[in-house]
């Protein structure tokens, strides 16, 4: 693997320089502290802010509300975007439906919808996961029924994350349960201020907020639907794709940025930490042949992920993060495992916090098992794991 580093010119740094400087205008502690109360993964104030000036959509052409970046620099933005901290979840998400509308959706619903996903003024959370469909999509039980011009939907979706933030639910629902079941699937753009649309909160171990959203004789028009009827498959694909990292090109933070910026916090917070805390030899911690050869190999860890791109970064970025936090709780002992505000907390519960949310990064945006899957057969054309399901099976896998 080659380390070198990359010489920029004097313009891309001005520009990584301008990046740093809006994430550090933007991100305040404020909002970070309202992200850790809340676990929202959404700060409207900075998504408008990061709308104005086109980097919600980076890539997206200037005539579309993007910025129209080439991939060093938008994977600047997303590097300067993952370092500050910022939530990121829902609009990184957001930006997935809008591969879908582009193919599929009509002229009248790009028109209205995707300025104002560039502008930051709309929101998109996806509709997939059900309670007893996870990482099978087409096990979906959702359904959506003809009634001359509208759809009647009913069902439930869960871990909708940024549902509350959002004003569409790119939504998965089954048109024709007497199909195979990737072929009795239709999506639609859902507008969530609809009547008989419900959203709760999911509380979860990382502190991040999800969601259930209910749909009880949900009345949607047909001209909210993306695709053909009985076709929703082929309208996720790319989507997932994107989402699985097939297609990333490192402009999207989720392809493993704000993980291997959360290890870098943690190992720093330890350094701060270790050096006022007494080794062995009378010197402090840090200087502790064998603790400052543990932090080495994740420092250069970190070095190895961020080489990465697509699903190995997706996988290696979380699994450096599991083994890190874990790592760290290991060197500080019982005293990293008290949570913020508690007497004699290491870090003021950054440990703590670290390693209660470092376990879902492996399920987020498809699990490391589904990308391991992506690797396998579609780079390396191994065969699947396992066998593939009866056509007609209907019990979704565990939720993902």
């Amino acid at each position: 693997m080659n380390f070198e580093t990359v010489d920029l010119d004097d313009d891309t740094l001005t520009f990584w320089q301008e990046a740093r400087a809006f994430f550090d205008e933007h991100v305040t502690p404020a909002v970070l502290e309202d992200e850790r109360l809340h676990g929202g993964g959404f700060n409207e104030g900075l998504h408008l802010a990061m709308g104005a000036r086109g980097w919600v959509a980076t890539q997206w052409p200037t005539s579309e509300g993007g910025a129209g970046l080439d991939a060093l620099r938008a994977r600047i933005v997303a590097t300067e975007w993952a370092r500050s901290g910022a939530p990121y979840i829902l609009a990184s998400t957001t930006l997935l439906p809008p591969i879908a509308i582009r193919m599929f959706g009509s002229p009248d619903i790009q028109a209205e919808v995707l300025p104002r996903v560039a502008d930051g003024t709309v929101r998109i959370c996806l509709g997939y996961t059900e309670p007893d469909c996870g990482s099978d999509l087409a096990a979906v039980r959702t359904r959506a029924e003809r009634d001359g011009e509208e759809w009647v939907i009913n069902g439930q979706k869960m871990f909708t994350t940024g549902a509350q933030f959002s004003q569409y639910c790119f939504l998965l629902t089954r048109t024709d349960p007497s199909a195979p079941m990737h072929k009795g699937l239709t999506v639609f753009l859902l507008p969530l201020d609809t009547a008989g649309v419900e959203i709760r909160p999911i509380g979860t171990l990382g502190g991040e907020r999800t969601n259930f959203v209910y749909l009880q004789d949900v009345r949607v028009n047909d001209r909210w639907r993306l695709g053909d009827v009985n076709a929703g498959w082929t309208v996720v694909a790319a989507p997932l794709s994107q989402e699985h990292g097939i297609s990333a090109d490192g402009s999207d933070p989720t392809t493993g940025g704000p993980y291997l910026a959360e290890c870098e916090k943690l190992l720093a917070e330890f350094v701060h930490w270790a050096a006022t805390q007494p080794g062995p030899a009378g010197t402090s911690l840090l200087d502790d042949a064998a603790v400052a050869e543990r932090i080495g190999e994740a420092l250069v860890k970190v070095e190895m992920t961020r080489s990465a791109s697509g699903p190995p970064a997706r996988i290696l970025s979380s699994d450096l993060l599991v083994q890190t936090a874990s790592e760290l709780i290991d060197l500080i002992g019982p005293t990293a495992l008290l949570p913020r505000g508690a007497e004699g907390s290491a870090g003021d519960g950054a440990f703590e916090a670290g390693f209660r949310f470092a376990p879902g990064t492996g399920i987020y945006g498809g699990s490391t098992d589904v990308a391991r899957n992506v690797i396998a057969e579609r780079f390396l054309g191994l065969p699947r794991s396992t066998p593939r399901r009866n056509k007609n099976e209907r019990n979704g896998s565990a939720v993902g």
